[in-house]
């Protein structure tokens, strides 16, 4: 997937949501110590940890997304670490007392094999007793194959950009593929259109319990980011884990 292609709609899209930002603050404080992220993205929870002291790397694959995470660095004058990498194979030769992946970071890991190659990358970057947290959506569609208006509009000199999507399932493979219409219209009226494709890989609670045991990690999967229950009206899954001995 290219990641770089979408480093403008994300901007737009998730710039200001702040839904898990305490979530990873409260984190990070608890361990008292380095953090690494995976799946950094444009460095919005990455610059967020920065700016409150947190001596934090963010590791993401995309070239695009990390030159827009510098920007944003820079502009709120920190100084966070990042490094172009692959969640699935990387090594820093370092340890970190809490690694993190917010913003399910973890659905674009598309088979089990790609899951617990991360998840072994997640082990070996703990230090002892160290948390790995992270958060993913519960699986939840709206309207299958009909494009419709994502709700979003964007105003920037004078010209007016609309999102519209659709999404496709997979339930076989438990893929969710969306497509995202970008239509902005500038002052002249002229129409311009641009096409990005996610393709996400979504879990269910008990197949992630499972997976984390596999991988060697003892973990709580709440509800919410407060820490409440995980029940049928969750809307996530926010997990904090520990590695296993041995």
């Amino acid at each position: 997937m290219d990641y770089d292609a979408f480093v403008d709609l994300y901007d737009r899209q998730y710039d200001l949501y702040r839904e898990d930002l305490h979530f990873y603050a409260r984190q990070a404080q608890q361990a008292g110590g380095r953090v690494l992220e995976l799946g950094a993205g444009t460095g919005r929870v990455t610059v967020y940890l920065a700016r409150r002291g947190v001596d934090v790397t963010g590791v993401e694959l995309s070239g695009g997304m990390l030159q827009r995470a510098h920007e944003r660095a820079a502009s709120s004058q920190v100084q966070p670490r990042f490094v172009q990498g692959d969640m699935r194979d990387f090594d820093l030769h370092e340890q970190f007392e809490l690694v993190i992946a917010p913003f399910n970071a973890l659905m674009h890991l598309y088979t089990m094999q790609d899951q617990l190659a991360a998840l072994q990358c997640v082990r070996r970057h703990m230090a002892p007793g160290g948390t790995f947290a992270f958060d993913l959506y519960v699986p939840v569609f709206g309207p299958e194959g009909v494009l419709r208006h994502e709700g979003e509009t964007f105003l920037e000199g004078g010209a007016r950009t609309d999102v519209f999507l659709r999404q496709d399932v997979d339930r076989a493979r438990q893929l969710a593929t969306t497509e995202y219409f970008v239509d902005t219209t500038d002052t002249d009226g002229t129409l311009r259109r641009a096409h990005r494709t996610l393709t996400q890989r979504y879990y269910t609670r008990f197949e992630l319990e499972w997976l984390l045991r596999h991988a060697g990690f003892s973990a709580r999967v709440a509800g919410s980011f407060e820490g409440g229950a995980f029940t049928s009206d969750s809307r996530y899954m926010v997990v904090s884990a520990q590695a296993k001995p041995g």
